[in-house]
């Protein structure tokens, strides 16, 4: 496993909490955006464990990492606790696109950084 790049969580966790903070502005305290840095630091894990030298040969892996977990733990959850929560279809469509979208707004900030 190479070393992870802590910058790159870092800017990937902002660029999540943006793309989140315009689907839901005033929705939640600032802090809660700052909640972001787990899951980059999670793809940043993964990342680092793929290594940089299969990354540039197969740069695709960026968004698939980033989609994948978006897709198979993220929405899954959210889709769960809007029908716990009797959370409209449209509310929980708009929180999937978010959540898809800050994930993949992660992952392209570490495939711009390497």
């Amino acid at each position: 496993m190479e070393p992870m790049n802590w910058i790159s969580v870092g800017l990937a966790g902002a660029a999540a909490a943006a793309v989140l903070w315009l689907f839901w502005r005033g929705n939640l305290p600032l802090w809660g955006y700052g909640l972001a840095i787990i899951p980059a630091a999670m793809l940043g894990h993964a990342l680092a464990r793929i290594g940089a030298e299969k990354l540039a040969v197969k740069p695709w892996l960026y968004a698939m990492q980033a989609g994948g977990l978006a897709l198979a733990f993220v929405l899954p959850a959210v889709w769960m606790l809007g029908l716990r929560s009797e959370a409209t279809k449209a509310q929980m469509v708009r929180d999937s696109a978010a959540f898809v979208l800050a994930y993949l707004a992660m992952g392209a900030v570490f495939y711009l950084l390497g």
